[in-house]
Parts: structure tokens; sequence; C-alpha cells
């Protein structure tokens, strides 16, 4: 289904950008009247990593008059095995200011616009008004729910994509689309997945060029709706799976129960959206309580297991190939689906403390539920995990 062009065009292209956009020009279905559309356009794109670096890339080589970047966080090493917008001298630089950098090298005729700040329900409809299209980066579902919602009680529509591991996801989410019945993120995911369910990419790993796979579908379709050329995602789902090379295409329908878009809706405002993802589940958070101890006091406990004063074990819940990249000495791999389908129960001493730790704190708290729940009363996990214990504790070794 082709849709009218949401933009207007410019006034006029500039000789430099005739030269700069030639290539686009000479295509019948842009030519002068679409390339002036992007140039009228305004794209806000959340995030300025995976998906962020090739979107936002690419919007400013297609001619996207102003960029908007939403992005607080900076630029770490780990980063630069897929977010291409950022460099090796980037390291420790806002990563907004590092991508818009790297914009102003590729378009300098593009206007870039930082909002180096955490979107939230205070800010959120403020700096979506701005923009004409969103396009979404982000990699967490309390920041896709709360994107879907600002965006559909703004009518903006909203480019969406997900990535992990080889697999990616993207879509056009437009329900206030006049003329037709397109779904919202909510009507193919009404409920988030129950916390700790689904890895994010630093859990899980990604990748690297599976973004720029996914980042370009997203530009494609942004490109689409500006100009009104082809036939946008809306109302279908892409699905790609890089290990076998294969893009799937499934229809997404509106759900007339739909919290949000539906005939009866019951999110009729921003919505507390932390609380309604859950970072873990209330079974981790309720066992986690005054059972939750520090890296610093873990090396206090190894010294005194070491010297006969103290008696425990210490279960890593991460994946083998985590275990490779770094590990706390004294520790033993028991990853956390053996602890959710029963199998680890088996394997740990009845007569030993319980000791749980993973990446950061969130797999061992759901680990610890369980074993709290088979009679472990006294079992505790590490706070921060390895991530803390190599930052505090013993810099030599690697982070991930």
């Amino acid at each position: 289904m082709s849709l009218p062009p949401l933009v207007d065009p410019a006034a006029e292209l500039t000789n430099d950008e005739v030269r700069r956009y030639s290539r686009h020009l000479i295509i019948p279905d842009v030519g002068m009247d679409g390339q002036k559309r992007l140039k009228n356009a305004k794209v806000l794109v959340i995030g300025a990593g995976g998906l962020g670096s090739p979107a936002l890339l690419y919007l400013a080589a297609a001619g996207v008059g102003t960029l908007g970047i939403a992005e607080f966080d900076e630029v770490d090493e780990s980063n630069l095995q897929r977010q291409v917008i950022h460099g090796q001298s980037d390291v420790g630089k806002p990563k907004a200011l590092s991508a818009k950098e790297s914009i102003n090298e590729v378009n300098p005729l593009v206007n870039v616009v930082v909002h180096d700040e955490r979107l939230d329900n205070d800010n959120v409809l403020g700096v979506f008004e701005q923009y004409d299209l969103i396009v979404d980066g982000t990699d967490n579902f309390a920041t896709r729910y709360m994107v879907n919602d600002a965006a559909y009680f703004l009518k903006k529509p909203y480019v969406w994509g997900s990535i992990y591991r080889f697999d990616g996801q993207a879509s056009v989410f437009w329900p206030t689309l006049e003329g037709a019945e397109a779904p919202c993120y909510r009507c193919l995911y009404p409920e988030p997945p129950p916390p700790g369910m689904v890895p994010s990419c630093a859990e899980g790993g990604v990748l690297g060029v599976l973004c720029a796979s996914i980042g370009s579908i997203q530009v494609n379709e942004a490109i689409k709706l500006l100009t009104g050329i082809g036939d946008p995602l809306v109302g279908r789902l892409m699905i790609y799976d890089a290990l076998e090379m294969e893009y799937r295409k499934l229809k997404v329908r509106k759900d007339p129960h739909c919290a949000l878009c539906g005939d009866n809706p019951t999110v009729t405002d921003l919505i507390d959206y932390e609380t309604f993802c859950g970072a873990i589940s209330e079974a981790a958070a309720d066992a986690a309580v005054d059972a939750t101890i520090s890296v610093s006091t873990l090396e206090q406990w190894l010294k005194e297991r070491d010297n006969g004063d103290r008696d425990f074990v210490l279960v890593d819940v991460r994946e083998p190939n985590e275990y490779e990249i770094n590990k706390i000495p004294g520790s033993v791999l028991i990853p956390k689906g053996e602890f959710l389908n029963g199998n680890a129960l088996g394997q740990l001493p009845s007569d030993k403390q319980v000791v749980l730790h993973c990446k950061s704190g969130v797999r061992s708290a759901e680990a610890l539920a369980v074993v709290k729940g088979a009679g472990y009363a006294d079992a505790v996990h590490v706070g921060g995990g390895v991530v803390a214990w190599v930052n505090q504790i013993d810099p030599s070794q690697p982070s991930y």
C-alpha cells in the first residue's frame, strides 16, 4: 500500500545539493521532488548505538535535512564491534557528540540536533513534537513501549527495529494513519516478556554486521515514508535470519483489544514503563532483599575460604562462552538455564552456603530465587557480578 508523502518538499536544492544527491535525482521515483522532501524532513533517531549508527549515517548521506539524536550514553570500547559511527578516538566521549561529528563528516549540509539526555515521561513528548518521524534504535523493552505510546499520542509514524545475536526484526507502526487499519507495537507485543527471559545484547551478544542489515532496513522505510514512494512495512513484520540468510514477512493486524490503539483503550497516557516491563521478576527482587553482597565482601570471603575460616560454593550462572572471557577465581560454572529447569539443584552441596554471580547481577538474582525456593535459606548473590569484580577488584582481566 503506497502512502502519500509525509512531508512537503523544500523550496529548492542548491547546486551543491544537486551534485551531492545526483544519484538520487536520476531515480525517477525519487527525483527532485523526493530529494526536496528529504531536505525538508526532520527525523529523530533514538540511540546512537548498534542500530542508530547505520541509521544516522545513511539518513545523513541521503540528505535528511534535520537529524535528531537522542542518546545519553558514552562510547565504550565494546561498542566498536558494531557501532560504526564511533571510532577508537571516541572512547569515553558522549555518543551523541561522537555521532554528530561523524555525521558532519558524512554530510555537513545536515542540521544535527543533539538530545543528550535519557528519554522519560517528562521529556519524551516534547522531544518527539519537533520531528516528522521516529526511528527507534533502543535495546530495552521499557523504552520501546514508551516510544510506541508517545508516537501514538502525537500521531507520529514509528520505524522500529530489533536485533539479537543473528536475528533481526523491523516494522513500521502508525496506528493513527488515516484510511488504514495499522497496528502499533503493542498489537504485536501486548505484554513484555517475563523479566530475565530475553537477554540484552550485552548479555547475549549480537553479530556486528546484523546492525547494518536491520538499521539499513529502517532507513529504507523512513525514506519511503518521507517521500511517498514504495510500499512501507505498515502492518507487516520483516524477520531476518543472518545464519540462514533468509528474510520473511508476516502480516501484523491491528488488535481491536489493544490497550493503546484498540476499541476500548486502557493506556490513555504515559505509564510507569520500568514497572510495566520489570528489570527482574518479583520473585528475584524478593530473593535479593538482604541476600546481596558486594564484590569487596566476596573478596574477603574468598580469603577466609582459603584460610579454612569459611566454607561456601561460588557459582557463576553465565554461559560457557562468557566464562571463557573472564571469571572470578574459585567459581564453578552452572548456567542460569540449569537453575530454571531444575537440573542445577542436584549439583549444589547441601552442607555449604551457595553464593551466585553473573555478569551484572540480574541473572544471578533470578537463579537466587530458585535456590531459595529449594530451601537454601542462606544463599546470596553478588551485586554487580563479574563486571564489578573486574572494575573494583581485578582490573587485569578483560571486560565485555
